[in-house]
């Protein structure tokens, strides 16, 4: 196990552009999260898209833990965190948008 940590913080050569991949996306969720947030809106946004994502990073995570565990794992995680709590405003603001236009 503590093998295993200390290798996480060590970046591969050929995570480098996985990392940077990761970093890109998890530069741009943040602003996707916040708009769904202060808009209470989520027109545009598809259930189905994001859970492909979050699918997306649960393999990349899989694929860390299972091959090459480092450091990016770690930005796996955060972007998961990130779409997952998109995923859930969706949920949330869809709900409230469907029980206003039943009324």
């Amino acid at each position: 196990m503590l093998e295993m940590l200390t290798q996480s913080f060590a970046i591969k050569s050929m995570s480098i552009f996985e990392a940077g991949m990761l970093i890109c996306f998890g530069i741009s969720w943040p602003f996707a999260v916040f708009k769904t947030y202060k808009t209470k809106s989520v027109k545009g946004k598809s259930k189905l898209f994001l859970s492909l994502i979050i699918l997306g990073y649960i393999f990349g995570m899989i694929n860390k833990i299972l091959n090459s565990m480092d450091v990016v794992f770690w930005l796996y995680v955060i972007n998961l965190l990130l779409v997952s709590t998109d995923f859930m405003f969706c949920l949330i603001y869809r709900n409230r948008e469907e029980q206003i236009n039943n009324v």
